[in-house]
């Protein structure tokens, strides 16, 4: 019987899993002996079933409108001319709109079948009603797409009806639209929540899951002061405080909207990821999480450390980027981060390379999927 449980002992030492342990436990338990599996064939069946194909890969995969806004049609008036290499993009490629970018995704990015869009590409330019009103200089001139308007509203069912036509999803929003969430003024703090309201109903009526909305505050995080013989810095404090309940209104609405709101590490406060989960453990919702972004961090020692604070925290949406302003990324290394967190949820590939955007979009998601697991 010893030598029979010795057995049993080995078998199960090789993770075989809660179904064979339990098989060859109660086989010893009645005195059966089975026969021996070799090591390499457990260890094989076990690589088999971690490993996902290309194909279920892809589906963690967003494209995203920002890195090739390039191709996207533009207001004229008053704007200055195309850049040469955005001519040559749009005649390689063709000029698009946001409606178009479903139908593109599938087109352009094989397999891959959700999109991450940017707020300043929303909306159709020729119809000024669907944009806010900005006066300045006795002058007035169209602002950004306000998502309450009724020819607003119009416009989004449209971007649905497209995206299910493509069989595309809008998964996540990231948004520059709502501002100034940690400002002093409470005027322009409590304006900023307001258009962060608006832009949550627009993402529940796209289906959107997640949205970004920036934390805002100083340019430069302020500096510690000697207070006491120790440094201290009181500068910070109002604005992580307004930041705090500004995001805790938003994502009690984005709870009612089913729709979550996240932090990227995107300047202000949000430039130091420790900042980040302060805000995040103060406002402890379930609707609001971190997004973090390969590249916008304000020192290269930032590059793996601060993603590898974040991942935890975020559920929904990553930013996988090429930067010129850190060409030696480790794509690999960035997500080896996401694997070793066991990140489920989707990355949306912000290629910001220069050059060709779409050919760097592509190369960026074959980079991801092949680290990924």
């Amino acid at each position: 019987m010893k030598k029979e449980s010795e057995e049993i002992l080995r078998m199960t030492s090789y993770s075989t899993g809660r179904r064979e342990f339990l098989k060859y436990a109660t086989a010893g338990a009645v005195g059966v002996t089975l026969p021996a599996i070799p090591a390499s064939e457990i260890q094989q069946k076990s690589k088999k079933q971690k490993v996902r194909t290309r194909a279920e890969k892809l589906k963690q995969i967003s494209s995203n409108s920002y890195a090739v806004n390039q191709l996207f049609k533009r207001r004229t008036a008053g704007q200055m001319s195309e850049r040469p290499e955005t001519r040559q993009l749009k005649e390689k490629y063709g000029e698009i709109t946001l409606l178009d970018f479903p139908q593109f995704t599938r087109d352009t990015y094989p397999g891959v079948n959700t999109m991450d869009l940017w707020s300043s590409l929303f909306g159709d330019f020729t119809d000024d009603t669907m944009f806010t009103r900005i006066e300045r200089n006795n002058q007035v001139r169209p602002g950004e797409f306000d998502p309450s308007t009724l020819s607003g509203k119009q416009w989004l069912d449209q971007l649905v009806k497209k995206m299910v036509s493509a069989s595309v999803t809008a998964v996540h929003i990231s948004n520059n639209a709502p501002r100034n969430l940690a400002d002093l003024n409470e005027d322009l703090r409590k304006e900023g929540i307001r258009v962060g309201k608006v832009w949550l109903d627009a993402a529940k009526q796209i289906g959107a899951k997640s949205m970004r909305v920036n934390t805002g505050g100083p340019q430069i995080i302020p500096a510690s002061v000697i207070d006491g013989g120790y440094p201290r810095n009181k500068e910070i404090v109002p604005y992580l405080k307004n930041s705090i309940e500004s995001f805790k209104e938003l994502a009690d609405y984005g709870g009612k909207a089913g729709v979550k709101v996240t932090i990227e590490n995107h300047w202000g406060l949000a430039a130091d990821p420790v900042n980040i989960i302060i805000i995040l453990n103060e406002v402890n919702s379930p609707w609001c999480e971190a997004s973090p972004d390969f590249c916008n961090w304000e020192h290269e020692y930032m590059l793996y450390n601060g993603l590898d604070i974040l991942v935890p925290r975020a559920s929904t949406m990553i930013h996988a980027k090429r930067w010129t302003r850190y060409p030696d990324v480790d794509i690999a290394r960035c997500v080896s981060i996401l694997n070793k967190h066991s990140y489920k949820g989707w990355i949306s590939l912000e290629y910001e390379a220069g050059g060709d955007s779409v050919e760097g979009t592509l190369k960026l998601m074959n980079d991801v999927v092949d680290a990924l697991v």
